[in-house]
C-alpha cells in the first residue's frame, strides 16, 4: 500500500543538520481539490491532503525538503528533523539518478514505500494503488466500532487488511519494509489526528480525511498543541504492533530498522 501518508516516516538516522523551516502560511482554510490536468496526487491520505490545502505545491510536483519540512511542521506540527527524515525516504522514489525533489506521482512506484494491504487503496496487482477505494476503506472503518478509535480497534483495522489482501491477490507481498509501513501509517494517523497519551483518535476526524483528503477542522480538529516528536512516533507504533500480537522483539527490531510511514 500506500502509506497513510508518508509522513509515517523514519527512524533511520540518528541526526541531521536541517535548515528553519519556511515561515508558517495559513492553508487550513485554503482548501482545493486536484485539477484534471497538471495536477498529481499518490497513494498517501495526508500528503494528498496537504497538497489540497496548499502546505505542499498544489500541483503535486517537484516537492523539496524545505516544501517537506514546513508543510509537516505549519499544518501537523511535525518535528522539523522528522520532516526530513521524510523527505530522504520520498526521493528515493523519484528514479531520477541524484533527486532533489519528488512528485507525489512518484509515490505510486510499488514496493518502493508504496506496499500492499493499503487502509485505503487497492493493492498493485489490481491496476490502481493510489486512488482512494471506498470498498477497501469500508474493510478498514468497520473495525472502528466506537466513536473513538482505540489502539486495538486500529491494529485490528491493519490486520484485516493484510489477511483480506493475502487472501485476495494471487502476488501479494508485504516486504520488511512494506510491514513497518503498514505498522507506521496506523501510527501516524493516531499521533497527527489524535491523542498520543491515550493511543485514541475520534473515528470522524480519521474517516474524514481519509475520504475527504482534507484535514477535519470543520469537525473541531485543529493542529497538536505538542509538536510531535520522533519518540512520540516510536511509542505509537510499538502500541500498535503490541495491540496486534507481535513479541515486543519484533517491535524491537522495527523501530531500530528503521521506518515507518504514515498512510492515511
Amino acid at each position: 500500500m500506500k502509506f497513510f501518508w508518508l509522513f509515517t516516516a523514519t527512524v533511520l538516522r540518528a541526526s541531521l543538520t536541517v535548515a528553519r523551516p519556511s515561515s508558517p502560511v495559513s492553508h487550513f482554510f485554503t482548501w482545493k481539490p486536484p485539477g484534471p490536468n497538471d495536477v498529481v496526487r499518490g497513494p498517501c491520505p495526508m500528503l494528498n491532503t496537504l497538497a489540497n490545502h496548499g502546505f505542499l505545491p498544489h500541483s503535486g510536483q517537484n516537492i523539496t525538503e524545505e516544501d517537506t519540512v514546513s508543510a509537516l511542521y505549519t499544518a501537523l506540527n511535525v518535528n522539523q528533523s522528522l520532516g526530513v527524515f521524510l523527505f530522504h525516504h520520498a526521493i528515493t522514489t523519484n528514479p531520477a539518478p541524484n533527486a532533489t525533489n519528488f512528485s507525489l506521482y512518484d509515490l505510486r512506484r510499488h514496493n518502493i514505500l508504496e506496499h500492499d494491504a493499503s487502509l485505503s487503496r487497492g493493492d498493485y496487482y489490481f491496476g490502481n494503488d493510489y486512488s482512494f477505494n471506498q470498498t477497501i476503506f469500508k474493510e478498514t472503518r468497520s473495525y472502528w466500532t466506537a466513536p473513538i478509535i482505540d489502539v486495538e480497534m486500529a491494529a485490528k483495522a491493519r490486520l484485516a487488511r493484510v489477511h483480506t489482501s493475502n487472501a485476495t491477490n494471487p502476488t501479494f507481498t508485504l516486504t520488511k519494509t512494506g510491514r513497518k509501513f503498514s505498522f507506521g501509517e496506523t501510527a501516524a494517523y493516531m499521533i497527527a489526528l489524535g491523542d498520543r497519551a491515550t493511543g485514541t483518535v475520534r473515528r470522524a476526524w480519521v474517516e474524514y480525511l481519509f475520504e475527504n483528503e482534507r484535514l477535519p477542522l470543520e469537525l473541531g480538529w485543529s493542529r497538536r498543541k505538542k509538536t510531535i516528536t520522533q519518540h512520540d512516533l516510536v511509542d505509537m507504533l510499538r502500541k500498535v504492533v503490541n495491540a496486534t500480537g507481535s513479541s515486543s522483539e519484533d517491535a524491537s527490531l522495527m523501530i531500530r530498522g528503521g521506518g515507518f510511514h504514515a498512510g492515511l
